[in-house]
């Protein structure tokens, strides 16, 4: 560079500007004015995929203030004072199935010569390494999705556009991208990815209803209309939908039907049907409804016995029917009518009661509001039925079975019960025709005013005309009414007596009371003729005062009556009791007397009996110890024997396999030396082999000349040519020298 000098000779300055130096050959001086800024720095070197992201510091060339460029690798920068780095930029790199999403920042050119403006998006897709320009913002990196047989991707147009396949989209299409479009699918800018499908599989026994199928020919939805599909599979379209998922072919049995109605006019095998029409599919068979149909239940034949029914309904005139005893499928226009009943009844039908002479068995059970009501009437009991459509009645007498239709209702039975008697106690169906009893409680009160509590039962039974029984409910509560009837009329008849008097008369009054005398006789039966209810007799079971100074009074003489009562008895029995004890000692003085002469007969036996056994004892102690002692001998002798022969045996044994250890030893000697010896013979045989080979092998190398000339030659010649040849031990002569061989060999032979 060439320095300018003003006439001074002084350097000119650029004041306030820059400059930059670089790849100088000499060193240069800094002129006067001159500063270095910072230190010698190395070129910055640019590699490939990196660039340098620069702004323009003021105008130069085409640039302006403010411009950014990008200065792009493999290279090394030299920078310029007009221009400042910003930043290194590295390549984004792009692999298979990966896109990335770039955004103008300002309007600019893409690396395709594409037109953008500002805010505009687009995707780079090409895989490799991608430098984005200054005007350009990296937003993200977008990854492909993988597309398969089994799903499939569901995409909405945010914008009008043309897709990667040329189909031209309007904002707010929907469609789907499936493998058969492409392997995998990367979004574009104006698309949404709304969800993945999973394919829908239907197999030979399955079938579905889409609705809103979208149609092949305009690829848009047909709103309203529903499609049959089976035995396929594919993926459900945007806005289409599964009628009610994926359901099964209806496989229909013997006894099995299908109740079938019709949504629009429509031909079939079985004629022309109507909308709303109904009708039935019978088994066995297998049946996929078309979209024109549709299936309103699955209907079983109802296998019924003979006591067994169901109440059937007419859907068109409401005429409600019985069927029983019978296996029956409903007809296309028939139904289930549920019968209702009033809760007591439901609750008395649940408790469902079988008496016998000793128990009584309760079971519960839930009620098919479908199912006939029977009612098994019991034993001596009528059921009264009430038909609301007639306006009849009907009684039906135990043991019998009640069907009950479906117009009719039981008369629930509400008698009185406890004791004393409470009314609407007792609820039944069922109204027992005796014979039976009751127990109640009556309070009377006597002439001289004394209060007494009675307790008294009474046995009943009905006597009806068996053709027309229906009297016996003519009134509704007949116990509540009997007793009260009865009550009255003990209680008029005690109020005529004194306490004594009725005290020592009690069931005479009542029974008069109650039965009426005729001709001095009191009678035994007491009819009411309302229902024809009849008393056949009355038990006083007690008689208590209610005043409590009566009671304590009657206690006293009670009780002073059992006293002397317990006291003569008392009496009485002591008396026998020490009669009886008398006779008792005077037996036992008896026995005592005979068991004492009994005792020393046995006495004097057991005394001979132990002689006799001293005896026997000391006999067999001597001999037991003598045959001990002869045992005993006898038993060491022959251990002493049997110990001689087993040692006898002990040391043949031991011989025997001495003489045979050392006959084995020495074959094994004789066989080691002999092996040893024919391995020697076998050394020598072989090294005279190996001498004599080597020998005719050095003959045969020297050759016949040879050996000729050395025996005509010298001694000293023959020394030096054994000493090349390498030979030992050997001499060589003519043949027709004598040689003294026992001084020859002295040394030659090696001592053993």
């Amino acid at each position: 560079m060439e320095v300018l000098f003003d006439e001074n000779g002084a350097a000119v300055l650029k004041h306030g500007d820059e400059e930059v130096r670089v790849d100088v050959a000499e060193p240069f001086p800094l002129y006067p004015g001159e500063s270095l800024f910072g230190k010698v720095a190395p070129l910055q070197v640019v590699q490939n995929n990196q660039a340098i992201r620069i702004r323009a510091a003021r105008d130069f060339d085409d640039k302006r203030a403010g411009d950014e460029f990008l200065f792009k690798g493999p290279g090394t920068y030299i920078p310029r004072v007009d221009a400042q780095v910003v930043e290194i930029v590295r390549a984004h790199i792009i692999k298979p199935n990966e896109a990335l999403r770039l955004k103008a920042k300002r309007d600019c050119v893409d690396h395709k010569g594409k037109q953008h403006s500002a805010g505009d998006e687009w995707l780079v897709t090409e895989p490799g390494a991608y430098l984005p320009d200054v005007n350009e913002e990296v937003r993200e990196t977008v990854s492909a999705y993988i597309l398969t047989e089994k799903k499939a991707l569901h995409l909405e147009a945010l914008d009008t556009f043309t897709d990667v396949r040329g189909a031209k989209r309007k904002a707010g299409d929907q469609w789907l991208v499936t493998i058969k479009d492409a392997p995998t699918h990367i979004p574009a800018i104006q698309e949404r990815v709304v969800g993945e499908v999973n394919v829908t599989i239907l197999s030979s026994r399955q079938y579905c209803v889409v609705l809103d199928p979208v149609d092949e020919k305009t690829g848009r939805n047909a709103i309203g209309k529903r499609e049959l599909r089976r035995d396929c599979s594919f993926f459900l379209k945007p806005h289409e939908k599964l009628e009610a998922g994926i359901q099964n072919i209806y496989v229909l049995g013997t006894e099995e039907a299908l109740l079938l109605r019709a949504r629009e006019n429509f031909t079939d095998s079985l004629g022309e049907h109507v909308p709303g029409e109904r009708w039935m599919v019978y088994g066995p068979c297998d049946y996929v409804p078309v979209v024109q149909v549709e299936v309103i239940e699955t209907r079983k034949k109802i296998p019924l016995d003979k006591n067994e029914g169901i109440y059937v309904r007419d859907i068109r005139t409401g005429t409600v029917t019985t069927v029983t005893g019978q296996s029956y499928m409903l007809n296309p226009y028939e139904a289930l009518w549920e019968k209702t009943v009033p809760p007591i009844v439901e609750q008395l039908l649940s408790k469902e009661v079988t008496r016998d002479s000793k128990t009584v068995k309760s079971t519960s059970h839930t009620r098919d509001p479908s199912r006939v009501i029977t009612f098994r009437v019991p034993r001596s009991s009528a059921v009264q039925i009430y038909d609301y459509r007639g306006n009849t009645a009907r009684v039906v007498v135990g043991p019998d079975l009640v069907v009950l239709g479906p117009y009719e209702q039981f008369t629930v039975n509400s008698l009185s019960g406890d004791i004393p008697k409470k009314p609407h106690n007792i609820k039944s169906l069922a109204l027992l025709l005796g014979p039976d009893f009751m127990t109640d409680l009556v309070v009377v009160e006597t002439s001289d005013h004394a209060r007494l509590s009675l307790k008294l039962s009474y046995n009943w039974e009905f006597e009806y005309d068996k053709s027309n029984p229906s009297k016996i409910f003519s009134v509704p509560d007949f116990v509540g009414d009997a007793c009260k009837a009865i009550a009255s009329r003990v209680r008029g008849s005690v109020a005529r007596q004194t306490f004594d008097n009725f005290h020592k008369h009690s069931a005479e009054l009542i029974r008069e009371a109650v039965f009426d005398k005729d001709n001095e006789v009191v009678g035994n039966r007491f009819v009411f003729r309302q229902n024809n209810l009849v008393i056949t007799n009355v038990d006083i079971q007690s008689v208590e005062p209610v005043d409590a100074k009566t009671r304590d009074a009657l206690q006293k003489s009670v009780q002073l009556a059992i006293e002397i009562t317990t006291k003569s008895q008392e009496a009485t029995a002591k008396h026998d009791a020490e009669r009886r004890e008398q006779q008792a000692r005077g037996k036992l003085e008896r026995q005592k007397i005979n068991d004492e002469a009994a005792s020393e007969a046995q006495r004097t036996q057991l005394l001979s009996l132990q002689a006799q056994s001293a005896i026997v004892e000391a006999s067999g102690q001597a001999t037991a110890e003598a045959r001990a002692a002869a045992e005993s001998m006898e038993i060491q002798g022959e251990a002493s024997i049997t110990q001689a022969e087993l040692a006898s045996q002990a040391e043949t044994i031991k011989f025997a396999s001495e003489n045979q250890q050392k006959i084995a030893k020495q074959h094994a000697l004789i066989s080691h030396q002999r092996s040893l010896n024919e391995l020697e013979i076998q050394k020598a045989r072989d090294l005279a082999l190996i001498e004599a080979e080597k020998f005719k092998n050095i003959s045969d190398a020297v050759g016949k000349n040879v050996i000729e000339a050395i025996a005509t030659s010298g001694p000293a010649l023959q020394v030096d040519l054994l000493s090349s040849l390498k030979l030992k031990s050997f001499m060589v002569t003519d043949g027709n020298t004598p040689i003294n061989l026992f001084n020859t060999a002295q040394g030659m032979i090696g001592k053993k």
